[in-house]
């Protein structure tokens, strides 16, 4: 249904992520850009998985068929490949 259409996701916690985890079902291609640090949801409510190395479960499913590439945007080399990455 998306096939050909690229997004650029520079999002955190559940909304939007979850809005681009549908295009990425539908077919789009999907690049989660995160901070350094990963997004912050990344690591929160580990305890909910059987596994705590495996991290948070509701991340992985909102970012399933994603790529994805930590980037410095405070940096003008981190601005440059977002910039890059949405043409």
């Amino acid at each position: 249904m998306l096939e050909g259409i690229k997004v650029v996701e520079l999002a955190t916690y559940m909304a939007a992520p979850s809005a681009a985890m549908m295009l990425s079902d539908w077919g789009a291609d999907v690049i989660k850009i995160e901070d350094l640090e990963g997004d912050a949801i990344r690591n929160a409510f580990t305890g909910i998985s059987r596994n705590k190395l495996e991290g948070n479960p509701m991340f992985a499913f909102d970012n399933r068929g994603k790529r994805g590439i930590c980037v410095n945007i405070r940096s003008d080399d981190g601005r440059d490949i977002v910039h890059k990455l949405a043409r």
